[in-house]
């Protein structure tokens, strides 16, 4: 009869992979407000106790996920960007849309925004700002609701069904205004957005605002993108920055090759 194999102490049973789990809540302690952690602010915001979070966080500095400054503090490293870089849906989508966002931005003087869905939440991949822009509240990299602004609003216009009711279903609220937002509204706005091709929205903070956005396709003919530019409120012309944003966003979906019809359903 064979010997059972011996046992290893501190074996765990495969059930998935715990320490790549705390790698990853380790770098999602990190976040526009806290973009440089301590020991302890590191340990304390992923949860982890402190002695396992300095040996990971050792792991991933000797990988380059992770950098640590002269004051013992712990940022996110250019490792992470270098890999980021590399995923189709952001950088391909990015080098085809770059010059006509240029164009966009030549032509506005302000903010032209490019963003894809990433579940239930907008995720802005490019942003192109002239010098004296006025003040947004979204970064690259950052992610901004599907609905309450331009871009999410397209996004999720063109989105599958079982998305928008996933949506649709949650309380919603304007932020920062603090204002509820009716689903039956929404619904009526998604639909007109489906039939134009073209969201509008207006917002009051962080000053008055109004963005114009359109939805840009890829070889499927799924929305793959949502192209908006971002102005000042008593600037913005939308019959004629419409036009303009439709056209751009047309453009690129041609060159990811897309057969659809900007605005027509089917």
């Amino acid at each position: 009869m064979t010997d059972p194999p011996a046992r290893v102490r501190g074996h765990r049973p495969p059930q998935g992979d715990p320490v790549v789990d705390r790698a990853l809540a380790l770098l999602a302690a990190f976040d526009a407000g806290h973009r440089s952690l301590s020991l302890g602010e590191l340990s304390r915001r992923s949860g982890i106790p402190a002695s396992s979070a300095l040996r990971l966080a050792n792991r991933l500095l000797a990988w380059g996920a992770l950098e640590r400054g002269e004051d013992g503090r712990f940022t996110v490293g250019l490792r992470l960007w270098e890999v980021a870089s590399l995923a189709p849906r952001g950088q391909g989508l990015r080098q085809v849309a770059l010059p006509f966002m240029g164009d966009l931005e030549e032509v506005t003087r302000q903010h032209v925004l490019l963003v894809v869905r990433d579940g239930l939440d907008g995720l802005l991949v490019e942003r192109l700002s002239a010098h004296r822009a006025m003040q947004v509240l979204y970064r690259v990299g950052g992610r901004l609701p599907l609905h309450s602004t331009g871009a999410g609003l397209v996004l999720l216009a063109f989105a599958d069904p079982a998305v928008q009711e996933e949506v649709l279903a949650q309380p919603l609220v304007h932020q920062p205004e603090n204002v509820a937002v009716a689903a039956g509204l929404l619904r009526r706005t998604l639909a007109g957005i489906r039939r134009e091709g073209l969201g509008t929205i207006r917002r009051s903070a962080p000053e008055p605002l109004v963005s114009v956005a359109a939805p840009v396709f890829g070889a499927d003919d799924r929305i793959a993108a949502a192209l908006s530019v971002v102005v000042p409120e008593e600037d913005a012309e939308p019959r004629l920055l419409g036009p303009a944003v439709r056209t751009a966003a047309r453009s690129i979906s041609r060159e990811l090759g897309a057969r659809r019809t900007i605005g027509l359903d089917g």
